[in-house]
């Protein structure tokens, strides 16, 4: 890079690499630890996809033994297998020398290679980017990699029907290369640039792994087309299920009931499997994807039952299975509901749930409207919606729109009932003495309100009575005690009489306060 003469992009310049030497040192423990995580799973899934392959090629070599002209596809299992053995390996040397050149450079991969702390083990060199840099990218390693990756799909592509390697190639390969991303952004100027430039370690052994394992489905996507094409096909597909998949389980009478009707495990055309799909008897058009579709108009409501059989014909053997399962769904009419998941009332004040449906008509497609009493609704999701009330009357919410005539329900609106006033959480009439002037104050409680609402004591009269003297009386703002109604609590002795008179409480929705009871207590 140039030194730029400007002094102002000279500073810009620092301050980019600088920026950037930053971000280098703070990547995160937990960074080489996914990587490793990631390249852990990919390694676990080679070892799949090899028990997967050795599978399917004891199926191809016994279904070779068919016919003849399947001979070739037996033929090719080796050399498949070596294009996938050649990639694959080369990778894997590649990966030890860069392992071993960022950790003792002994020349193999050993214990010396890697750091061993209780249970954990990781990389000695899993930060060295020096390395990568030099062999992929100074070296020229990273695009002889991409050289061997190409060669390797050609090769992949030789082994494939000439009929079907367009398709194969567009559609089925997984082992690609993205020769695009790169020529978009400005500093790259290769492939390998894009991919391992400045890479730690430990991050490009995900993507060693991942192209490892990119050959070996190949490997196994070409084996399975083989299997295919010589009726391997019976070790695939061994167990058959009948599905049906409704538009919809309930419908309206008068509207169409639809349905696709399948069978599981895949028997398209192109496999030659022969599909029959009848239901009740009646014999369905078979689509290129092996499945049928079947449509019925109920004229009556209730729950109404239908049989789908199908026959598969294996192309190989001419054996012939038959599959059958019942299904259901239920029909019904137009009907809608509006329902106050709380109480069948509207309280004011406070937030009022309630729940509109309409049988057969999506929520979006339904208007609901309503007046009366303040009220307005708003939207939560679905059929939910909430409500709220301003004056005690009645409200009305309509409901319409899906075909549906508008319908209207009532409720009552009402004021939220009168709360209890308490001695903090106490009403007995006899309490002792250390008891009573350990208390705050009066609270008001709404008991058996399912409602989310809280009503505060505005205020009240205390008045203590106590013997052979003369009442003592004090006006306490608020429900606590304070002031002059504090002292005269701290003055309780066993035989006082205090009475909790003119109790004013305000709950959600008042625009004044309400009387509610009194408290008399008895000091012991």
């Amino acid at each position: 890079m140039a030194i730029p003469k400007e002094p102002r992009q000279l500073m810009i310049n620092i301050m980019y690499l600088v920026l950037t030497a930053l971000l280098a040192l703070n990547v995160s423990a937990e960074i080489f630890n996914a990587f490793r995580m990631v390249d852990k799973g990919l390694e676990e899934s080679n070892q799949a996809l090899d028990r997967q392959i050795e599978a399917v090629q004891n199926s191809v070599e016994e279904g070779a033994k068919k016919k003849p002209e399947f001979e070739k596809y037996a033929n090719n299992i080796g050399p498949l297998h070596d294009v996938t053995e050649n990639l694959t390996g080369y990778i894997e040397e590649l990966k030890d020398r860069l392992i071993d050149m960022a950790g003792n450079e002994n020349g193999e991969v050993d214990e010396g290679d890697y750091i061993v702390k209780g249970d954990k083990r990781k990389l000695k060199g899993e930060k060295n980017k020096d390395v990568t840099t030099r062999v992929l990218i100074n070296q020229g390693v990273g695009e002889e990699l991409k050289q061997k990756i190409e060669q390797a799909q050609e090769e992949y592509l030789s082994l494939v029907d000439s009929s079907a390697r367009e398709t194969f190639r567009e559609q089925q390969m997984p082992l690609k290369i993205d020769d695009e991303s790169w020529r978009s952004v400005r500093d790259k100027n290769s492939w390998a640039e894009f991919n391992f430039k400045q890479m730690p370690l430990q991050a490009t052994l995900p993507i060693f792994t991942k192209f490892q394992n990119d050959a070996k489905a190949t490997e196994a996507a070409i084996l399975n087309m083989w299997n295919d094409t010589v009726g391997g096909r019976d070790v695939v597909l061994d167990r058959f299920q009948v599905f049906s998949s409704p538009k919809k389980a309930y419908v309206i009478k008068g509207e169409t009931y639809e349905t696709e009707i399948s069978l599981g495990a895949s028997a398209s055309k192109e496999s030659n499997t022969g599909v029959e799909i009848s239901v009740n008897g009646r014999p369905l058009e078979v689509n290129d994807e092996g499945s049928a579709e079947w449509s019925i108009r109920p004229t009556s409501v209730g729950v109404k039952k239908y049989t789908a059989e199908v026959k598969v014909t294996n192309p190989v053997t001419g054996e012939v299975q038959e599959f059958e399962r019942q299904f259901e769904f239920e029909v019904g009419e137009r009907s809608c509901n509006v329902a106050a998941k709380k109480m069948n009332v509207f309280y004011i004040g406070v937030d009022n749930p309630v729940a509109v449906t309409a049988a057969g008509i999506p929520s979006a497609r339904m208007n609901v409207s309503a007046t009366g009493s303040g009220i307005q609704m708003t939207k939560v999701s679905g059929p939910d919606y909430n409500v709220t009330v301003k004056q005690p009357g009645e409200a009305t919410i309509t409901v319409s729109g899906g075909g549906l005539e508008p319908t209207p329900f009532v409720f009552r609106v009402k004021r939220i009932p009168d709360p209890v006033a308490r001695l903090g959480n106490l009403r007995e009439k006899q309490i002792l003495n250390g008891v009573f002037k350990a208390q705050k104050g009066v609270v008001a409680h709404l008991d058996n309100f399912d409602f989310e609402a809280r009503c505060r004591i505005m205020g009240f009269q205390l008045v203590r009575i106590a013997k052979r003297q003369d009442p003592e009386i004090a006006i306490n703002p608020g429900g606590g005690f304070n002031g002059d109604a504090a002292a005269l609590v701290a003055k309780a002795k066993p035989g006082d009489r205090y009475f909790m008179e003119n109790v004013k409480a305000k709950c959600p929705g008042d625009a004044a306060g309400r009387s509610i009871n009194d408290l008399v207590f008895t000091i012991k």
